[in-house]
């Protein structure tokens, strides 16, 4: 029986930062601890790694503040959820130990030797036209990577984990991960969520055994409980419940309070997403799954767009030094001058567009795409260039809500953002206007940590149903409405000039790459 002192954790690693997060029964963010991660590896160009140990260490370091903040809450503790960055992968010995660090999602190493699948198999993607498609899946695998080019750790590899399989293995001992994190170049049925049935393909084109993958434990099931090492790292007490939870991804749609078809979820963060909860199986691009929702047995549907609000932080770090120093000056947040500077602005940015392919894609928009920015006249500034990144973001999302749309046969009626991203005033209501659709900010900005909590909630019979949690732990902040004149500049700018600019460009892009070498095709 749930008290209205109860408190459940959520660990969230993501890209940028890991948070240790307390939340009550009505979402409530009670405790927030954080440690931000500036140690990546680079040790080659395009490579992108970090010390899994160091993710587990900073997480444990998170807790432990949040006890040193106040030392009631951990006895109100009643459970922990994992929610990761997604695709993340490392390997580990028989004792849990790395043998490599993690592989980032934004890692771009390739395979270039990769097991050969039946003949078949080969036959029939030739015959369907997917024959590169799968070996675009074979070259990002990074278990092919290892076999390729570290045999020696491929060989000794008792488990490979993703960032939450390793943190749910340092909290409970236990070699397991919820079916909401299968996200990654792995054998994975996404269909069913659970590892890929023996005679599927994927067996054949990836260099890894059904034994050195984890356990799977369904949404809102217990993993398992706090060891006694875990306790002595973290502070939490020995035995507490570990329940499944899902990518970071996923539980931010649950967050937001986006359960439902017709509600589109936005995520502002390092990669740019748009996604709907479904409870049928669709690929909105042909080839590339639906990943499991935060939800058991629901599907997130998603369009994404690599290194999206990456874009947003570069810009701020090559121009943006005067508002950071005047920011710092004046004792207020950098993002609140960025907004000003955006206002300055008009909608469209005086023609300024931008088209946010800043990294390649597999299939969506192509391994050879570049991103682009046309339309520029000495009328436009640092702040035109600011607003067009912003605008550009947008409309690719836009692009994946007509696709998203074409394939779910239903209509989006409101947007709900989360992300960093989110936070902004003049991102919120761009976004409004450029989908013409009411936009609308979660509670708390911390959306993935709530979603954790609320399938730790369910998990651990504090709420009854996920119906319930979410009605109780989730609801809206700031509604932004589209401004009727925005939105019809936006719309002739997106039909007659954006969604143009791939098709007339990328002849061109592929030109670049045969010219440069870059991106690297290998």
């Amino acid at each position: 029986m749930s008290t209205r002192d109860d408190l459940v954790l959520s660990i969230d690693c993501g890209t940028q930062s890991v948070r240790a997060l307390l939340f009550d029964l009505k979402g409530k963010l009670v405790g927030r601890a954080q440690e931000a991660f500036h140690d990546y590896q680079a040790p080659h160009p395009g490579w992108h790694q970090h010390d899994g140990e160091a993710f587990w260490q900073a997480a444990a370091r998170c807790c432990q503040q949040l006890w040193q903040t106040h030392a009631g809450w951990r006895e109100q503790v009643r459970g922990v959820a994992v929610t990761t960055q997604r695709g993340s992968i490392v390997p580990v010995d028989a004792q849990g130990q790395c043998l490599y660090p993690v592989i980032s999602w934004l890692d771009q190493r390739r395979a270039s030797r990769y097991p050969t699948i039946k003949p078949w198999w080969s036959a029939a993607f030739r015959l369907v036209g997917e024959h590169s498609t799968v070996q675009g899946f074979q070259k990002e695998a990074d278990v092919n990577w290892w076999a390729e080019n570290e045999p020696a750790i491929h060989q000794r590899t008792n488990k490979f984990l993703l960032v939450s399989g390793l943190l749910n293995h340092r909290l409970t001992g236990r070699f397991a991960d919820s079916t909401g994190s299968l996200v990654a170049y792995l054998p994975i049925d996404f269909k069913h969520h659970r590892w890929a049935d023996r005679h599927d393909w994927k067996w054949q084109a990836l260099a890894v055994r059904p034994e050195q993958l984890p356990d799977l434990v369904p949404v809102g099931e217990q993993i398992g409980t706090i060891s006694a090492d875990a306790a002595a790292a973290t502070g939490l007490p020995v035995g507490l419940p570990v329940i499944a939870a899902a990518a970071d991804k996923a539980c931010e749609i649950l967050g937001s309070g986006a359960t439902q078809p017709h509600i589109g979820a936005l995520s502002y963060g390092t990669t740019a997403t748009i996604n709907i909860t479904s409870p049928r199986y669709l690929e909105v691009t042909p080839w590339v799954p639906p990943y499991p929702a935060a939800l058991p047995g629901q599907y997130s549907c998603e369009v994404q767009i690599f290194r999206g609000y990456w874009m947003v932080n570069w810009f701020k770090e090559q121009f943006g030094h005067a508002e950071i120093m005047a920011a710092e000056a004046a004792g207020v947040l950098p993002e609140s001058l960025f907004d000003e500077m955006v206002g300055t602005v008009p909608p469209g940015s005086m023609g300024l567009m931008l088209q946010p392919y800043w990294s390649p894609g597999v299939r969506q928009p192509g391994p050879d795409a570049k991103g682009a920015v046309i339309g520029f006249g000495d009328v436009h500034t640092r702040a035109h260039l600011y607003r067009a990144i912003l605008e550009g973001l947008a409309y690719a999302l836009r692009e994946g809500q007509e696709k998203i749309e074409a394939r779910s046969k239903v209509r989006m009626t409101e947007l709900r953002v989360s992300g960093g991203g989110s936070q902004s005033d003049a991102a919120m209501q761009l976004t409004a206007d450029i989908f013409n659709l009411p936009t609308l900010r979660p509670h708390t900005h911390e959306t993935s940590g709530l979603g954790a909590a609320i399938d730790a909630a369910v998990g651990l019979g504090l709420h009854p149903s996920f119906a319930a949690a979410s009605e109780s732990m989730t609801r809206t902040g700031r509604r932004f409405e589209p401004v009727a004149a925005h939105a019809l500049r936006y719309a002739e700018l997106y039909e007659r000039v954006y969604k143009r600019m791939y098709r007339q460009l990328a002849p061109l892009y592929k030109e670049i790459q045969d010219i440069t070498g870059y991106p690297r095709m290998d």
